[in-house]
């Protein structure tokens, strides 16, 4: 592959486009003179090809295909030709008699073929594969009656399923089923990633996803997208290029990054110390830890290299005050909130009045929840990253939730526009939003981090390179979508060799460091 092929292909992989703005580009190139029956022939050889690598014929003989009535099914036609041509036996369910004039052709060559065709999907219940092709991207209204029932007799089959596009039933969009929705092992996104393939509501449908680019335009997707289009795919480029790597070759500790990590209590005491860890791991100059008195002796065995500040407890075990000595601005970023427990309102509230970058997660969104948080986020004159699940979030952005309880990436475009914080949703696809409205997409996790103390590892790691960061606060938003990519993927690097259930938070963070060196020699290697 060369290089210029290789730069589109990871440049494609970054847009994400809502079914309108798909239609859009795709009008632009059929105006300028792109035949659709062209297109058609090109995109479903491609398909064709991936899916005789993936299922071959020896060991997938017999396939259906789910034929819509619009282009998907058109697709779909295609590549039921292609693969009887090459010696799969083919059968073909039309659920839909009245088919678009091109689909209609297709089913016509089909036929004379001597590819049946069936309206009956119990015909289907002896395929090896099914690719399905009843309904593209833009499907807005529920499906209902037989076709539900079919679609649901066709999950519970044996064979391996596979959608063009998208699983027919899934909202382009929201990525939420309209109805009912196929089940797909394996999706094929066609031209451009759809906004349903990084929204968590998808992932029980699309299985394992992957994208054909067939050609689209760059000018096109453009003249659509802008400039600098509003969504974006995380890619390693990206994330890697806001690292603060590498350093000069002449620097100190100082001109590392300070960071300031309040947290924990004597409830839990854990909290600091994760969050302290990754930290560490994230190659911050300085690193101060503010603690319950109680909790400094644990954190001076475990962590001797950084500077453990106790400090003076309530009646909880919760940090009732800093000390008076810490002068807060002498910190490039301040992390607050893994332990804290709610009794700690007083630390937050202060917080949030210093002119220090701000970094909340935990029971620092919880104190800043009570404290109405648009309103007072939007007083702030330095930048806040908030860290919150979709609990949490409830409760910083109540209004914006309801709006938006179906789509997190709106509601995160929302938040961040509404408060003036960079937002990081956490979630299988996690969304981070600035206050002008772009928004970042995760597209790889891990639920080996759904345990607890992984959202303690990504707030230290966060801090930490917050707090190198050498690029001025337009950039702090490009920190923030690093680490969160740098996190996901240190829990795939460490679920690899222990399985999902074996990434507790501390092999999490001893695993930053070796994910790291992994992608970068990856990267230099390959791009």
């Amino acid at each position: 592959m060369t290089k210029s092929i290789k730069q589109r292909s990871v440049q494609i992989q970054q847009f994400v486009v809502t079914a309108a703005q798909m239609s859009q580009i795709e009008g632009r190139m059929f105006a300028a003179g792109m035949p659709v029956a062209a297109l058609m022939e090109k995109v479903a050889g491609r398909i064709t090809q991936r899916l005789i690598d993936l299922y071959p014929l020896d060991c997938f003989p017999q396939v259906g295909i789910l034929v819509g009535p619009g282009h998907n099914g058109g697709d779909a036609l295609v590549v039921a030709r292609e693969l009887h041509l090459r010696g799969y036996r083919v059968i073909c369910y039309q659920p839909i008699d009245k088919l678009k004039e091109l689909t209609d052709c297709h089913a016509r060559y089909a036929a004379s073929l001597g590819i049946p065709t069936t309206a009956q999907v119990a015909d289907l219940q002896d395929c090896d594969l099914i690719v399905d092709g009843l309904f593209g991207f833009g499907l807005t209204r529920s499906i209902e009656g037989e076709l539900a029932a079919a679609i649901q007799q066709i999950n519970q089959g044996k064979g391996a399923i596979v959608s063009i596009d998208l699983p027919s039933g899934l909202h382009t969009d929201t990525g939420a089923a309209l109805g009912t929705a196929i089940c797909a092992d394996y999706t094929f996104c066609l031209g451009l990633w759809k906004r349903a393939f990084l929204q968590d509501a998808a992932l029980a449908y699309t299985g394992t996803a992957e994208l054909i680019d067939f050609g689209l335009p760059l000018a096109d997707i453009y003249a659509i997208l802008g400039d600098v289009p509003a969504l974006q795919r995380i890619l390693p480029a990206a994330a890697l290029a806001a690292l603060p790597l590498p350093r000069p070759a002449v620097t100190h500790k100082y001109k590392q990054g300070h960071l300031l990590l309040i947290a924990g209590s004597r409830r839990y005491s854990g909290a600091a110390l994760l969050a302290g860890l990754a930290a560490r791991a994230s190659g911050v100059g300085m690193l101060s830890i503010a603690v319950p008195e109680a909790l400094k002796p644990i954190l001076v065995a475990q962590l001797p290299d950084a500077l453990i500040i106790g400090c003076p407890e309530d009646e909880t075990g919760a940090i009732a005050h800093l000390p008076e000595e810490i002068n807060l601005s002498q910190y490039q970023t301040i992390a607050c909130g893994p332990g804290l427990t709610p009794e700690a309102r007083s630390i937050v509230s202060h917080l949030l009045n210093q002119e220090v970058p701000l970094l909340l997660d935990a029971d620092g969104l919880n104190i800043l929840s009570g404290l109405g948080a648009t309103a007072t986020l939007q007083e702030r004159l330095v930048p806040t990253v908030l860290t919150p699940h979709w609990g949490e979030f409830k409760r910083l952005f109540p209004e914006i939730a309801e709006t938006h309880s179906g789509d997190s990436i709106a509601a995160v475009q929302a938040a961040a526009q509404a408060s003036g914080a960079i937002v990081l949703l956490k979630g299988a696809r996690t969304a981070i939003g600035n206050p002008a409205g772009q928004v970042w997409l995760n597209p790889d996790s891990t639920p080996a981090l759904a345990r607890g103390g992984s959202g303690d590892v990504l707030t230290g790691l966060m801090g930490g390179l917050l707090a190198q960061g050498r690029m001025g606060e337009a950039a702090i938003e490009a920190i923030a979508v690093s680490a969160a990519w740098w996190h996901a993927q240190a829990g795939i690097w460490s679920a690899r060799d222990r399985t999902e259930l074996g990434v507790d938070p501390v092999t999490l963070a001893q695993s930053l460091s070796p994910t790291l060196q992994h992608w970068q020699q990856h990267w230099q290697k390959n791009y």
